[in-house]
């Protein structure tokens, strides 16, 4: 369990560092500069099949759940901001308090801290923010509400893309990410810098990850529910991207004893990955932890 998080520290302190920071935010400007301007393009088309999907979906579902749908958004964006600002603020004091054994710890209680205090807050001024939201799409008549709703589809749709091409463009770079990592670290690097090995992992899982996100888009409207599947579907298509990268950059081959040794671990990392794509902006930095935790945790195999 200590080499779990110890990876998962030694990601986050790798995306800190600037080298990391400037090629991810260079990359991730350029990718998102690519889909808005695609989106913009493509925006009647995008609207067109947002609204063909809504089809799937009664509208009495959208105009009633609309409200907790947002609600359940607001709520969950707010629990991961918390948990931001405490390590951002606080994090190197956490570090030089904590030993690494009780970090774990810390962490776990800290993101279940910020869960509660925001249900406390929800529940108390539950009704309050339900029926403030409700009242917007009450005051819509039903086209706009269709149209809003259809707009909100072809947004989804575009960060999706955006999620897909950065986790494309830290696979490709990394091979170039970890070597300077090792070589920070003062260690031999062996290896090429561009492991493209994994890619077919990245893009079997992606078609796989297009065509569930279109099957069960209808229960995204479902509040609570819709972020277990989002949870679950991003999870999907990140796991063996990292895990592939990884490992061919550790062992030069995908190792299945090794990958079936650390499953837990690396589903632990998945999750702290996906995390990311929560909070738009920061989502360009998570597929470059996820791969920096994942080779620190087989790396540690070879102490």
């Amino acid at each position: 369990m200590t080499e779990v998080f110890n990876s998962v520290i030694v990601g986050f302190k790798e995306i800190l560092r600037w080298n990391t920071i400037k090629f991810a935010l260079i990359a991730g400007i350029i990718v998102i500069s690519i889909w808005t301007a695609l989106g913009i393009a493509s925006w009647d088309i995008l609207i067109s099949f947002g609204a063909k999907v809504l089809e799937m979906v009664p509208f009495s579902l959208v105009r009633s759940n609309g409200s907790w749908l947002i609600s359940t958004f607001i709520w969950f964006q707010l629990i991961l901001i918390t948990f931001a600002i405490i390590y951002t603020f606080f994090g190197n004091l956490i570090l030089r308090s904590i030993d690494k054994d009780s970090y774990a710890k810390f962490s776990l209680f800290t993101i279940a801290g910020s869960a509660l205090f925001w249900t406390i807050v929800w529940i108390v001024k539950g009704d309050y923010i339900y029926n403030g939201l409700l009242r917007i799409f009450t005051w819509l008549p039903f086209e706009t509400i269709e149209e809003g709703v259809a707009a909100l589809i072809g947004v989804y749709i575009i960060y999706n893309g955006i999620v897909v091409t950065m986790l494309f463009v830290a696979s490709i770079f990394s091979g170039k990410l970890i070597k300077n990592y090792e070589l920070r670290e003062g260690k031999e690097v062996n290896f090429s810098v561009f492991p493209f090995r994994s890619l077919k992992y990245t893009v079997k899982d992606t078609l796989i990850f297009l065509i569930l996100s279109v099957v069960l888009f209808p229960i995204l409207f479902i509040p609570v529910v819709n972020i277990f599947i989002q949870l679950a579907l991003w999870a999907w298509l990140i796991k063996d991207t990292i895990t592939h990268d990884a490992i061919s950059l550790v062992h030069h081959e995908s190792l299945k004893e090794e990958i079936a040794k650390h499953k837990y671990a690396i589903w632990f990392i998945t999750f702290i990955t996906v995390l990311f794509n929560f909070l738009p902006i920061f989502n360009i930095f998570g597929p470059f932890f996820g791969i920096l935790a994942t080779y620190t945790l087989f790396k540690s195999d070879e102490k």
